[in-house]
């Protein structure tokens, strides 16, 4: 995520603002999300928990969060952009 599109004497346009909150907030999701799959144990080894499943893991978190996000997310994305319209980082 680029944040420095943001910050600068200019007022970004609305799009920008809009993209940049949803990726926060998919970040945030996936965030939120990594103690809980963290604490699931790791089945038989037959069946899952290689080495390859933790490498790829924050790949599926990153994918479930932007779907969350893409369906509605947990609301942060709207008033993450209503503040910065309002207020743009300096």
């Amino acid at each position: 995520m680029n944040i420095a599109g943001l910050s600068g004497a200019y007022a970004p346009n609305s799009a920008a603002i809009a993209k940049q909150a949803k990726e926060f907030e998919s970040m945030a999701i996936s965030q939120m999300l990594a103690p809980m799959f963290a604490t699931v144990d790791t089945p038989d080894p037959m069946f899952g928990g290689s080495s390859a499943e933790k490498t790829f893991q924050p790949f599926l978190l990153d994918a479930i969060a932007k779907q969350m996000e893409a369906g509605g997310g947990l609301g942060l994305a709207s008033q993450i952009a209503t503040v910065l319209k309002e207020k743009p980082v300096q």
